[in-house]
């Protein structure tokens, strides 16, 4: 297990001792996580309170993930593709921060120097969440803590498997970035422990998918012990990224071909 996880001990950012610098550090995490993913998560837990006052159960409601935004099929082709870009950037946002605070793209575990490695952890990561996390959602669905999720309600579009695929990376790269290298290395600057930093960021994840019920909450909650865990000990975020898109890929793609042929699905 040791060696599936690299012996080789990260390089951690030194601790800042500066009022001044910790205090900047703080208001940007506010001002970062105010703007994206902390937003989702309050705009998430407004939806679970929603849902929770209507008169029907949760299992009887339905969310959707990808969805039309535009009734002109190339104009909801190019709405798909910005919003994939938004993701993207945020997590270049996350990159960008940290550059600027004097850290490399090594220090993060963003370099290329083991692809082949990289994607063979990702897909590993993959199958560890991913098997699991279905029967969570399933067990989650039938005793009713869960809304029934829709990936895509995409049309049957010669693009949608390609915008997608995009918005599975865009996903991944904004999640990984922010919430695990981003979010972790500054809780190690502000001197957190590193299982208060990984519990934080855990619970980080998971808020943003409170829209789906309270199973999403676990479940994401869950990943983000495994995910967060995993870069602390390696330092390398390729794996996660790879895991990640890996997994809403599947569910993505996976559904928009299969919901027609299944009964079961929601």
């Amino acid at each position: 297990m040791r060696q599936w996880l690299n012996p080789e001990r990260p390089t951690l950012p030194e601790q800042i001792e500066d009022p001044a610098e910790r205090r900047a550090i703080i208001i940007e995490l506010w001002i970062v996580f105010g703007i994206t993913l902390g937003l989702s998560g309050a705009r998430s837990l407004l939806s679970l309170v929603d849902s929770l006052l209507k008169p029907v159960p949760l299992k009887q409601q339905q969310v959707a993930i990808n969805v039309p935004q535009a009734t002109l099929d190339l104009v909801d082709l190019l709405k798909q593709l910005l919003s994939a870009a938004q993701l993207v950037g945020w997590g270049a946002l996350g990159v960008y921060l940290l550059w600027r605070a004097g850290l490399k793209l090594k220090d993060i575990g963003l370099d290329k120097r083991k692809p082949r490695r990289d994607l063979l952890h990702g897909v590993g990561l993959a199958a560890l969440i991913g098997i699991p996390g279905l029967v969570l959602y399933f067990v989650g669905y039938a005793l009713g803590f869960n809304l029934a999720v829709l990936p895509s309600t995409l049309g049957d579009t010669w693009w949608r498997p390609i915008t997608l695929t995009i918005s599975a990376f865009g996903n991944a790269f904004a999640e990984e970035v922010l919430v695990v290298a981003y979010f972790l290395t500054r809780l190690r600057q502000l001197g957190l422990r590193e299982n208060s930093s990984l519990l934080t960021a855990a619970v980080l994840r998971g808020s943003y998918h409170l829209y789906q019920g309270f199973g999403g909450f676990i479940g994401n909650f869950v990943m983000g012990l495994v995910f967060g865990r995993f870069w602390q000990k390696t330092n390398r975020l390729w794996p996660l990224v790879a895991a990640h898109t890996v997994l809403d890929f599947v569910s993505f793609v996976g559904y928009a071909l299969l919901k027609n042929k299944i009964s079961w699905l929601p």
